[in-house]
């Protein structure tokens, strides 16, 4: 198809509109979105089992079910409850019934971050667990869901980018005319591929404990801040300080926080001390 910004007119790629609802029985719609978040937990499931094996952690199968549980609800609540109070407060305060329509949309990577963290620290103090290791092998699973996450938005047709002239930009049905970026499609790049592999190289070395959790929350942030030059701001918060959205503020004390922390770890513990993870 044929597009025209600023006066001059380009081909633009169409965009798949694929039914959001891949299923319905009756009264019942199955949504790609909530599978892409199952086959998220699947894969992380699957990971996790083939690496808890290094000697600073094993986990029986029912401990690693156990915390695949414990990791889901800290998603869905800390995504849920961190989205109402970052994103959009006054509205879920006007009409708290709201808080419950999660099939509607509204979830928020910080917020689910921290109620992972949550949860997982909860998990190992009442199993007895060491928390960092846990963390890094939850941490190195959690770029396979953001990347499924981030194909789940693309089919949804939200969290589109800004407008643009490139040859591969898009007109989302929810984006009015005009021709955006995919940026859902950037992140799915960046936040899962890239950082699946990067974290994966990690992981096939001798690091610290925590090497791969802060390695992780860096990452992250930097993909994020990245993308978010080419995605669309929310239409009620737009720009925070001038060019930078609330996203990108967000990921901030991500980036320094996991650096400092990748250093100190490497600075302060001995190399006697580094294990080599499981392949």
């Amino acid at each position: 198809m044929e597009f025209a910004f600023l006066g001059t007119t380009f081909a633009a790629i169409p965009y798949p509109e694929i039914d959001p609802v891949f299923f319905r029985i009756g009264p019942l719609a199955f949504r790609w979105y909530g599978l892409m978040y199952l086959l998220g937990l699947g894969a992380a499931y699957w990971l996790i089992k083939s690496r808890a094996t290094n000697k600073n952690v094993a986990l029986t199968p029912q401990q690693l079910s156990d915390l695949i549980v414990f990791a889901a609800f800290g998603v869905f609540l800390g995504g849920r409850l961190g989205y109402i109070l970052f994103y959009n407060l006054s509205f879920y305060l006007q009409n708290p019934l709201k808080i419950f329509a999660v099939w509607e949309g509204g979830m928020s990577f910080h917020g689910g971050l921290i109620g992972t963290c949550v949860a997982i620290c909860l998990f190992c103090v009442k199993r007895g667990l060491p928390i960092w290791p846990i963390a890094d092998l939850a941490a190195g699973a959690a770029p396979i869901g953001l990347g499924l996450g981030r194909l789940g938005n693309f089919i949804n047709g939200e969290l589109f980018g800004r407008t643009t002239d490139v040859e591969w930009c898009m007109v989302f049905p929810q984006g009015g005319p005009d021709c955006r970026h995919p940026s859902q499609l950037y992140e799915a790049g960046l936040e899962g591929i890239l950082l699946f592999t990067v974290l994966t190289i990690i992981w096939r070395r001798p690091a610290p404990p925590g090497t791969i959790f802060w390695s992780f929350i860096c990452g992250y942030g930097i993909a994020r801040f990245f993308v978010e030059f080419f995605r669309q701001p929310d239409s009620h918060l737009g720009f925070i300080v001038q060019w930078i959205t609330l996203g990108q503020l967000l990921c901030l004390p991500m980036i320094a926080g996991g650096l400092f922390m990748v250093l100190r770890g490497y600075r302060t513990t001995p190399v006697s001390a580094y294990s080599p993870q499981s392949q």
